[in-house]
């Protein structure tokens, strides 16, 4: 019987190198939870047929010694990210039955590794909630607390992974859609620095924003993702040249122990419990040899707001190719225009035209100036500003999440309400530094705590480095 509770990436390696088990027994182990969980969980909108035969594939890497570390590691991939000849839906019925034509550039990083795909997650349709309950497949459950969200976007990953419904999962993170599924189910999960890893092969929401980002039970799991997928990609017009990531490791030395904290963030919509566990989290860090300084984010309050402007453009921008003519879901009509209006009508979600309808206000004659154009100064004002602190200290941390998961429904009627569990998200994917959320205690109800600490461009490796030390202090 394999431990799929405890089991991390680097003993699954080493037992299968071993021979204690196969590939495919592996592999078998997940499946069962998943037919015994996914009905009541919904983590999965599809799992493949062909995994077993995955993993026989992977198995002969082991007999070749061709093997890396995921080698025959199952995971779970996020319905935006194509796999060639798979259906990629992004969560909306207006892709159903799309099939991808070619594989993203992680996913070819991911099978060249030997990857087994267990199949693709449910998530908010196109990206957009906190919550995983927007998605055309129906709602996703927290397996912590079937009465409770996953959070949102990524939820489906998050879940599949709380639930041993894999080993490891791939979700992608445009305003913390990664970091709070994680900080609800009890996982670590990673905002990389924007061009890290590639966005080729992602339907987009937010080109300016999205990461694709790895979820883990650990700090060292979410490190070896990473790894995997962090290179430069000439496909992929955004990503991080050789050059500069080898620069901002070079030009910035660092002790790794000053932590800045904006107390001035924390003065409303946080619960008590949530802030109480940031305290003991400050005080283990203390103990641990962590300096501690206040340090203040003017602009950073602003974060918000200035994500609720930019997102919206970004997301009327790109959802304008889901025409019903082209590819996807397409209406019946009288003429041209009144295909357009009924497919997108009835392809697009509730909370996906909402977005829609605000960011082309937004990037409207009259109005492009007045928010648009000064939502992007802003946004260059919170990124300095940022910039500037990491002369100073080497982490921002903050709680992941102002709250601990919610229930199902209840802030579905209230969305401005569902916009601030992004609050502490916001400032990392808008000045584009790498933020990590980890596990930092458990509630009174039996619900999950996090903190996140942020680090300067390109300095992944400082956010691994206190996450394996928090997880030795926990």
């Amino acid at each position: 019987m394999i431990d799929l509770k405890n089991l991390t990436i680097e003993e699954a390696h080493e037992s299968l190198k071993r021979g204690e088990f196969t590939c495919r027994e592996l592999a078998n182990a997940y499946l069962k939870v998943i037919k015994e969980k996914n009905p009541e969980i919904n983590a999965y909108i599809e799992v493949y047929d062909d995994v077993l035969d995955q993993a026989d594939e992977m198995q002969k890497k082991f007999v070749s010694k061709t093997d890396t570390i995921l080698t025959g590691i199952p995971f779970a991939i996020k319905d935006n990210i194509l796999i060639k000849e798979r259906i990629v839906s992004a969560g909306s019925k207006i892709l159903e039955n799309y099939k991808a034509s070619y594989d993203a550039t992680i996913i070819k990083n991911l099978k060249k590794a030997g990857a087994i795909f267990l199949g693709r997650t449910n998530m908010d349709e196109f990206a957009m909630g906190s919550s995983t309950q927007t998605s055309a497949f129906g709602v996703t459950k927290n397996p912590i607390d079937t009465t409770r969200v996953p959070g949102g976007s990524s939820g489906g990953s998050a879940a599949a992974l709380a639930g041993d419904m894999t080993l490891a999962a791939l979700g992608t993170d445009t305003c913390g859609s990664v970091r709070e599924p994680s900080a609800f189910c009890g996982l670590v999960g990673l905002k990389p620095t924007y061009g890290a890893v590639s966005r080729q092969g992602i339907i987009a929401m937010g080109n300016s924003l999205d990461q694709v980002s790895p979820f883990g039970k650990c700090a060292r799991d979410v490190e070896i993702i990473f790894d995997f997928l962090s290179n430069y990609d000439e496909e992929d017009s955004t990503s991080v040249s050789d050059e500069l990531r080898d620069s901002r490791l070079k030009n910035q030395n660092s002790n790794s122990k000053k932590i800045g904290v904006p107390w001035h963030l924390f003065k409303e919509g946080i619960d008590t419990e949530v802030q109480e566990n940031f305290k003991e989290s400050l005080d283990k860090l203390k103990k641990a040899g962590y300096e501690i300084l206040d340090i203040e984010l003017p602009h950073a309050k602003y974060s918000l707001a200035v994500y609720y402007i930019i997102m919206p453009a970004e997301v009327s921008t790109n959802l304008s190719r889901f025409d019903g003519i082209r590819y996807g879901y397409s209406a019946e009509g009288e003429n041209l225009m009144d295909i357009y209006k009924k497919s997108r009508h009835n392809g697009f979600g509730k909370e996906v035209r909402r977005r829609i309808i605000l960011g082309t206000y937004v990037l409207s004659h009259g109005y492009y100036d007045a928010y648009y154009i000064k939502a992007l100064k802003v946004r260059e004002k919170i990124k300095t500003e940022i910039m500037e602190t990491f002369k100073k200290v080497d982490y921002i941390l903050t709680p992941t999440v102002p709250i601990t998961a919610f229930k199902l429904g209840e802030k579905l009627d209230d969305p401005v309400s569902m916009y601030l569990c992004d609050i502490f998200s916001a400032p990392a994917n808008l000045s584009g530094v790498p933020a990590i959320a980890l596990p930092s205690g458990v509630s009174k109800d039996g619900l999950k705590f996090s903190i996140q600490f942020m680090a300067s461009h390109g300095r992944e490796d400082l956010l691994f480095e206190v996450g394996k030390k928090f997880e030795t202090i926990m």
